[in-house]
């Protein structure tokens, strides 16, 4: 994706009911939501203390009858989020809030509608959302390991070697291959977009690390990423075209 079609995008994904429009315009599902996470993500770590320290009124509100949903929206701030901030102000363990989310009928009926109302509409912390990240995690697997299959590769994935090594990409080739004429030792899934700010931080936690313990390697952002990112050394982008791809033999 070009850039400017990327920035545009992102700039108009500010609310879930944004989906429905930019979906109409040919953009899928999976591609939104996996945007909107992100950018809700990066805003939550920019406001986490911000909001954190207004607790203390902020559960005043709630306790004078604002609901945790009202407050969300003052704050646009995640639900979920507000409302643990709410509960552990209020004297709650981190664990006893997700176990009234899980479980609302612990608590009083007007306490336990409003959970519900923060799960429902809470997109990026909610269990389900969590759920279905973690699908999509899978999902990109998924495509990987098939992907590698259907050429008859031999790898090793991440369970496979984990402990092994201190990174562990999600398939670590055999044998070297060639990839575009390169040579490549291992491929990585990402079930994100591959943005600057994304790809940066991939590359610093894990992809440089594995090329200085592997050596060179591909990742793929399966979801979709820039056209123009900048690549450190022995770091290959993709996104799901590379399923169009294969990979040959490397020969001395």
């Amino acid at each position: 994706m070009e850039y400017q079609e990327y920035k545009s995008l992102y700039n108009r994904l500010n609310c879930p009911y944004d989906f429905e429009k930019l979906e109409l315009e040919g953009y899928s599902s999976r591609l939104l939501k996996t945007m909107y996470t992100q950018k809700i993500s990066r805003d939550v770590k920019k406001r986490f203390y911000v909001v954190k320290q207004n607790t203390p009124r902020i559960l005043k509100e709630w306790k004078k009858g604002k609901t945790m949903m009202q407050l969300s929206e003052e704050w646009k701030f995640p639900p979920i989020l507000m409302a643990m901030f709410i509960f552990m102000e209020d004297g709650a363990s981190k664990k006893e809030f997700w176990s009234y989310i899980n479980d609302p009928d612990q608590l009083n009926e007007k306490t336990a509608c409003e959970l519900r109302d923060v799960a429902k509409n809470d997109l990026i912390y909610s269990p389900d959302a969590n759920e279905e990240q973690k699908q999509r995690g899978l999902w990109g697997e998924s495509l990987l390991h098939d992907w590698l299959d259907k050429q008859n590769i031999k790898y090793r994935t991440e369970n496979d070697i984990r402990g092994e090594y201190e990174k562990t990409p999600d398939a670590l080739l055999n044998e070297p291959m060639i990839y575009e004429g390169h040579k490549i030792y291992w491929v990585e899934s990402k079930a994100s977009f591959g943005d600057n700010t994304e790809f940066r931080f991939n590359s610093r936690k894990q992809l440089i690390p594995y090329t200085k313990i592997f050596g060179p390697g591909v990742v793929v952002y399966w979801v979709g990423c820039l056209d123009d990112l900048e690549c450190p050394e022995n770091i290959y982008v993709e996104d799901i075209g590379v399923l169009e791809k294969k990979l040959s033999k490397y020969t001395d």
